[in-house]
């Protein structure tokens, strides 16, 4: 093996964004049925979970900075898909129906990614990388 190849299997974040580009092609074909991009789905899926959320707690919850929040809100209420409600400094953020009807849409979606890459990976190792990436996110996070 050439000194090359050996760097960009065993460097972390070449063989993370190789994986993450890979995983975000699946996630394309099974989210097909809208026209936002996968990460607007994980921030319906967190709204719904909690109606009324502050961006802050939105953007704790996902590992997001607020300027990346703001524009997925805004984004999200142009397309009517949220609605928000500001009392003094914090903004709640809600699903409007259109909405929660595009939430039951992602959550088939989900289902169907997992059955892809699972397919393809084994559910075991599924499991385990996703757990194991959790765990180093959170890890990384701590230390940033």
């Amino acid at each position: 093996m050439q000194e090359e190849e050996a760097v960009l299997m065993h460097c972390l974040f070449f063989t993370s964004n190789r994986f993450a580009r890979n995983v975000t092609k699946l996630a394309e074909k099974n989210f097909d049925f809208s026209d936002l991009a996968p990460s607007y789905f994980y921030m319906i899926m967190v709204i719904h979970g909690k109606p009324g959320i502050t961006q802050k707690e939105l953007c704790q919850k996902l590992s997001i900075a607020p300027s990346t929040s703001t524009r997925f809100i805004e984004k999200l209420a142009k397309k009517n898909l949220v609605h928000k409600k500001t009392s003094g400094k914090q903004t709640m953020i809600s699903l409007t129906e259109e909405g929660e009807a595009l939430y039951v849409e992602f959550r088939k979606g989900l289902k169907a990614l997992f059955e892809d890459y699972s397919k393809i990976l084994g559910k075991e190792l599924s499991m385990d990388l996703s757990h194991m990436l959790h765990e180093a996110s959170q890890k990384l996070e701590k230390n940033n």
